[in-house]
């Protein structure tokens, strides 16, 4: 069975910068956490950051900074070094992460300037996971994970 690396914090979990709960509650995750599939992972909760935590931002350069401008970039790089060993030791090759978030944040983050203002690339643990060929997703794109999920058990390989 084809398992996925998910967001802690889309089951529920209260791993959120906040303490706030962020659960995604569409059908197929319903489904496949009955099945078993999800392999659930906060990765700035495994790298050593507390709940609650100061929000953060990638730097343009790839540094991670708090708000009050504290340096979690090692926290940040420990965190995503776990879901890498994680996902390989569970031979996952799909993954659901959290939109926009400095560590699994999937084709969009925050500038770094703490406005708002969404910016194209990858947070830190997604860009680990690129690294080694697992196919990112966020919750916005469930039908498409479903859709390689289907693949990936057909006997095909994923879609580049």
């Amino acid at each position: 069975m084809e398992k996925i690396l998910i967001s802690a914090c889309l089951l529920g979990d209260r791993v959120r910068y906040n303490g706030e709960i962020q659960l995604c509650q569409h059908p197929l995750l319903k489904r496949w956490q009955a099945e078993g599939r999800l392999v659930k992972v906060c990765p700035e909760v495994a790298g050593g950051l507390s709940v609650p935590r100061p929000a953060a931002e990638q730097q343009p350069g790839g540094r991670v900074i708090t708000q009050q401008g504290v340096d979690v970039t090692a926290e940040f790089e420990a965190g995503a070094t776990l879901a890498v060993k994680l996902a390989q030791q569970q031979g996952i090759r799909l993954a659901l992460m959290k939109a926009r978030s400095p560590s699994c944040g999937s084709g969009h983050v925050y500038d770094g300037a703490f406005q708002g203002r969404l910016i194209t690339g990858d947070g830190v643990t997604v860009s680990h996971l690129r690294r080694i060929g697992v196919q990112l997703f966020d919750e916005t794109q469930l039908d498409a994970l479903a859709a390689e999920l289907l693949r990936c058990e057909s006997g095909k390989d994923p879609s580049p």
